[in-house]
């Protein structure tokens, strides 16, 4: 099996925002994953070299434009290598074999008798260096890039897209999945049905560009050059083997706003030149930065290696493939970015690998071996999840793919809590017992690496590292989605820094409004004063009315993270997902809860106190317990935490 897979290339009069490198990062995924699988993987991606803008560019920098593009391609080389992309070819449209390919599917269309010579006279967008049509405006602007387009007059040569619309038609009635998803296809049915324009192929008067071949005084049309590119990397019109091999494209991945080329202009000049059709175009939507599409003309960029050095290339590529759902809009801020990291990654899956580890090394001194003991319920868990990640990637739904990975990981922390294995732990009686549970664990975060490696292959390769997993070779996922626990097999487990150290958590906790303040000494248990701050003095110890008591807010959240203070019998320190974010309380429960015992818990906490220092860690919120006979702390918990998940209100 083949999988050719393609993005579309990217004009170098400037560096790569995030949206270019969102369509980059989808594409690895996918071709990480045909990896994955065993399919042979052919991943082109590109520099679109022959624009206009470029030209300009360079001659503002006062050199020549080839020596710019060379200068340019390094920088976008060094954003792609930063974010992990894994492209095995990277074509310029400035090389001979790029040349050459133009220059005979060109010659072919000519032959063909679809080019002919006429006057354009109308709109042209400088920025996407695309023609417009008056109908194509919005309040006079390109709707893109939202300047107002410039009127000119060219003797240009055309190309006959009318001749065909029909062929088009049928060909969108025979393969209903050639584009996807299903609204970027309704969008260009709708413009079949409104019909088709000539349109032109040649600017005439530029010298940077591939010549047209009957008219060495005009060259071709950036677009048109540009979409051969496909197909020039693959061999067409140099390398006849290689091009048989490898075309048709089985995947153009493509902005949403580039579909006409790609789905209308592209489809009818291979059917002229007499060439198959891609079998499939992917036109993903738009990632948004405070409202507005990224782009360069707007001012609305951000770098992506300014994400990547706050927090690194594996949870940008997470955040951007799972958060973002594929084919539709997303946005971007810096806030959501550094939240979904301490959800995801710090307070979630990275605690949870380093929580197995911790137990791993404590009980049996980083040495696991399977017992004759029948598995436990994960084994059956992964088995479904495998299942449906493989469906979903199988129909780019990308988001929804690592959504059920993550499902497998939120099942971990459930089993963890459940056989609470702490306990198990304390009776020699029951050592298999724990030898299954710790080894089941383990392998269910394999499994996980394996079915989140095409997203963030870095942080995968050294999660199964850690865990003693060292496969053979490439990954692959009909071997390594399967639950491998055979009896006496071992795994060695290494202990080390965290994978992704949490961030600071959120300081965001407004006073209750109308109480009187002062300033308290906070003592350690030594009774020496560490820090002040300040609290809320209440002005009747007896009652309160109910309004006051509705300024009390009282949420639901779920306990991520918990850890002993140091120097504290009493106080553990809590970073609990409250809906909106990650909160740090500090709660005085030690005695009566292991903070492992604690993760997954729902607890019910005041959302509004305001933020006290104890022991020199700051507490945002209180949780609240009753008391037993004992005077140990029993948790308060909602009945139903499917129908109260964190962030609901209590009342």
């Amino acid at each position: 099996m083949k999988f050719y897979l393609t993005t579309a290339i990217d004009y170098v009069n400037s560096r790569p925002h995030l949206g270019t490198a969102y369509e980059k990062i989808a594409a690895d995924v996918i071709a990480r994953y045909k990896r994955l699988c065993g399919v042979e993987t052919r991943f082109l991606m590109g520099n679109d070299e022959h624009s206009q803008n470029v030209f300009q560019k360079a001659r503002e920098l006062d050199v020549e434009p080839l020596a710019f593009c060379d200068e340019m391609e390094a920088t976008f080389r060094n954003v792609w290598t930063s974010l992990d992309i894994s492209f095995d070819d990277f074509i310029r449209t400035t090389e001979d074999r790029h040349r050459k390919a133009v220059t005979a599917l060109v010659a072919r269309i000519i032959e063909a008798g679809d080019i002919y010579e006429g006057f354009y006279e109308g709109w042209y967008c400088v920025s996407c260096e695309s023609f417009k049509q008056e109908k194509d405006l919005v309040d006079g602007n390109c709707p893109v890039h939202q300047n107002p387009p410039e009127w000119i007059k060219e003797k240009n040569w055309f190309f006959r897209l009318s001749k065909y619309q029909e062929r088009l038609a049928e060909h969108y009635d025979a393969c209903p999945d050639f584009l996807q998803p299903e609204i970027r296809r309704n969008e260009i049915l709708s413009l079949l049905d409104r019909g088709l324009d000539d349109i032109s192929m040649s600017r005439r008067g530029q010298s940077w560009g591939i010549p047209v071949p009957s008219d060495p005084e005009s060259v071709i049309y950036v677009w048109v050059d540009a979409l051969i590119n496909y197909a020039s990397a693959v061999g067409y019109g140099s390398d006849q083997a290689l091009f048989e091999k490898w075309w048709p494209a089985d995947l153009h991945i493509v902005g949403k706003d580039i579909t006409r080329f790609h789905c209308i202009v592209w489809p009818a000049m291979l059917m002229s030149a007499g060439v198959d059709l891609p079998r499939k175009v992917f036109g993903h939507g738009w990632v948004h930065w405070q409202g507005q599409k990224m782009s360069k003309s707007l001012g609305t960029v951000i770098d992506p290696l300014e994400a990547v050095e706050r927090l690194g290339p594996d949870p940008l590529r997470l955040y951007l493939a799972k958060e973002i759902g594929f084919g539709q809009d997303g946005d971007f801020s810096w806030d959501r970015f550094e939240d979904r990291y301490n959800v995801d990654l710090a307070n979630n899956f990275g605690n949870l690998v380093s929580r197995i580890i911790s137990m791993g090394h404590r009980y049996r001194n980083g040495r696991l071996v399977v017992p004759s003991r029948e598995t436990g319920p994960l084994s059956s868990i992964a088995t479904e999840t495998v299942e449906s990640y493989r469906r979903s990637m199988d129909e780019y739904a990308l988001h929804r793919a690592i959504a059920t990975a993550f499902g497998l990981i939120d099942a971990t922390n459930e089993y963890i809590a459940a056989v609470e294995p702490w306990s198990v732990a304390k009776d020699t009686a029951r050592a298999d017992e724990l030898d299954r549970q710790l080894c089941d664990m383990v392998e269910s975060v394999r499994i996980v690496s394996t079915l989140l490696s095409p997203v963030m292959p870095s942080a995968c390769s050294e999660i199964m590292r850690r865990i003693g997993f060292r496969p053979s070779g490439a990954l692959n996922l009909d071997r390594d989605g399967m639950w491998q626990t055979p009896t006496g097999s071992e795994r060695q487990l290494e202990q080390a820094g965290p994978l992704w150290p949490r961030l600071a958590p959120e300081r965001v906790t407004p006073a209750v409004k109308g109480s009187k303040q002062k300033e308290t000494k906070t003592m350690n248990e030594d009774g020496k004063q560490v820090e002040s701050s300040p609290e809320p003095e209440l002005t009747e110890a007896s009652t309160i009315s109910i309004d006051e008591f509705f300024k009390i807010d009282l949420r639901v959240g779920r306990v991520v993270a918990a850890e002993p203070i140091p120097k504290s019998q009493k106080l553990l320190r809590l970073e609990v997902e409250t809906g909106s974010g990650v909160r740090q309380i500090v709660s005085g429960i030690a005695k009566a809860y292991d903070p492992e015992a604690l993760i997954g818990r729902h607890v019910v906490f005041v959302a509004n106190l305001k933020p006290a220092t104890l022991m020199g860690i700051e507490s945002n919120g209180m949780v609240l317990a009753a008391t037993d006979s004992t005077g140990n702390a029993v948790l308060i918990e909602p009945e139903d935490v499917e129908r109260a998940p964190a962030g609901s209100e209590v009342r």
